[in-house]
């Protein structure tokens, strides 16, 4: 690679323009292999916690809107509603099917 090619590369790279077909020849350049990565930003454990919070809290919310409408009273504990729910109804296939 010259160094007009590398003073290019990273330019693009500065500019948030480079291609992965440039990274690839750059890589085999300097006898590397390039490796192309998603990192979440929080954990897979929270992920996985925040996404049963928000089916939980779906499903108790039509819960508790169906029975305001027959005028019955609703748990005010919505925390511990929620982890009921969760460890009673929620299984591991459920996290994903509909997000």
């Amino acid at each position: 690679m010259t160094a007009q090619g590398v003073v290019s590369l990273e330019q693009s790279e500065t500019n948030n323009t480079i291609q992965l077909n440039t990274l690839r020849r750059a890589a085999e350049a300097m006898d590397c292999v390039l490796v192309y990565a998603l990192v979440p930003k929080t954990s897979l454990a929270d992920m996985v916690d925040r996404r049963a919070r928000e089916i939980a809290l779906g499903a108790l919310g039509r819960v508790s809107h169906s029975m305001a409408l027959e005028d019955q009273q609703v748990d005010r504990d919505l925390e511990k509603r929620i982890l009921t729910y969760i460890e009673t109804a929620l299984r591991d296939r459920d996290l994903w099917e509909s997000a």
